[in-house]
């Protein structure tokens, strides 16, 4: 099942990075790249990747970043960015760290399925959408995250149970719900955390919702990412850097750090995404006063 799966995630990622490549060189050519220090999305790739390989999650990180270092990105292309620039990155920890759970095939299958065709889907209406909306998404998003980070810090997550796979009504649920968490990937919603807590809730096993979260984002993002190139919703020279950092910070978490203290970290992280959030939230309401 995991080389089935891995077969099928670099058909993906080939696909994906052709077309990044090719899109990235014609856009250089043509001098549409955005004016920025090229160590400001090395060093968020990096940073961000480097966490998300522990365990902490890339893309609220990574808007905070992008405000915190003031790099002028458009609210509009921040979804399809986030998705582009972070896709190497999570297929290559999904390689690495993808190991043999038990777990049921029809289970992982049908919800990692669910999850590609949620986010297709999910990128064709964000990279069309307007600015204003694009804000009020990403700070509820923001904000949704930074509670399910919270929760999980005070222990407040349901605890899951021992199940292995779904069936019946529960499966129908985890499918709609990863098919949902797919396309709200696609507007700057990681899905790790809302994932396991909806396989927690379903009462299956914790140690199943790694595989289940892990494969989901490392296959849907090739195929939402491609839909943003496609569609030109994404900042090509950002993305570019922020993949080049990114990839060094996998390598480095998961084969020299390994592991670290992460419990001030996390509480920092909550913090600053809850802060973006409401900047966010603030712009989109501020530019509706203007209009």
């Amino acid at each position: 099942m995991i080389n089935i799966i891995r077969i099928f995630l670099g058909a993906f990622t080939a696909f994906f990075a052709f077309n990044f490549a090719k899109d990235v060189s014609k856009a250089k050519k043509e001098n549409k790249f955005e004016d920025i220090p090229q160590w400001k999305p090395v060093t968020t790739g990096f940073v961000t990747d480097f966490f998300d390989t522990l365990g902490i999650g890339s893309f609220a990180p990574t808007v905070a970043m992008f405000n915190g270092l003031k790099m002028n990105i458009s609210d509009r292309l921040i979804p399809g960015t986030l998705n582009v620039c972070h896709t190497i990155p999570v297929v290559l920890e999904a390689f690495i760290f993808t190991t043999v759970i038990e777990v049921d095939p029809v289970t992982l299958i049908s919800l990692i399925a669910s999850a590609v065709v949620g986010s297709y889907l999910g990128a064709g209406i964000i990279s069309k959408m307007d600015e204003r909306k694009i804000q009020i998404i990403m700070g509820i998003a923001l904000a949704i995250t930074a509670l399910l980070m919270l929760l999980a810090q005070l222990g407040l997550m349901p605890g899951g149970g021992t199940a292995t796979g779904l069936t019946g009504a529960k499966l129908v649920i985890g499918i709609i719900g990863n098919f949902i968490l797919g396309a709200l990937m696609t507007a700057g919603v990681g899905l790790y955390s809302p994932c396991m807590a909806m396989v927690y809730f379903l009462g299956m096993s914790p140690d199943v919702a790694f595989p289940i979260m892990m494969g989901s984002c490392a296959m849907l993002m090739p195929i939402a990412s491609t839909k943003f190139i496609k569609e030109g919703a994404y900042a090509r020279k950002t993305s570019l850097f922020v993949t080049l950092g990114g990839v060094v910070g996998v390598f480095i978490a998961a084969f020299i750090v390994k592991s670290m203290p992460m419990n001030i970290l996390k509480w920092l992280v909550i913090v600053v995404i809850a802060y973006t959030s409401v900047a966010m939230l603030k712009k989109a309401f501020n530019t509706e006063k203007k209009a």
